[in-house]
């Protein structure tokens, strides 16, 4: 289901029904030379949108381009890009 910026989410535990990366302003891109897998980002996230992995990725379904995973990676392997759509 698709969602308007700013809507609120009532029923606790269904964020999976709603894609949300549509609100992107920003968005995340992991250099894969320098991901570690720490896992750093993934425990960071608040939309659960790092899929974990060597490297991690992105689920840009769910990513609002908070910018939390970018500016929590002890090895600058994520930086934000403008989301171009």
């Amino acid at each position: 289901m698709k969602l308007k910026p700013g809507a609120v989410i009532t029923d606790p535990g269904n964020s999976e029904a709603y894609l949300t990366g549509s609100w992107r302003t920003q968005r995340p891109v992991i250099d894969p030379e320098k991901c570690k897998a720490c896992g750093i980002c993934w425990l960071y996230c608040p939309d659960a949108a790092v899929i974990p992995g060597t490297p991690y990725a992105i689920d840009y379904r769910y990513c609002k381009g908070c910018g939390i995973c970018a500016n929590e990676c002890p090895f600058k392997a994520v930086k934000m890009e403008e989301e171009i759509k």
